[in-house]
């Protein structure tokens, strides 16, 4: 190899940009994304299997749905 071939190594962007964790606020982890840890991606999918992520709904539209 000559000492022409010394080119700087590439800027390597990455994949995604750091975030808060959608449950702490830390700064997200690449393997967890978007949380910061196990811990955080766990305690979100329970609130999801526990149902506490819910769309509520009124009653007008309760009531047009059992017009059919």
């Amino acid at each position: 190899m000559s000492d022409g071939d010394n080119k700087p190594a590439a800027k390597v962007e990455p994949l995604r940009k750091t975030r808060p964790c959608a449950e702490c606020g830390k700064p997200s982890a690449r393997e967890h994304y978007p949380f910061c840890s196990q811990r955080c991606r766990d305690l979100d999918l329970n609130r999801w299997l526990s149902g506490s992520y819910a769309i509520p709904v009124s009653d007008d539209e309760a009531r047009a749905g059992d017009d059919d």
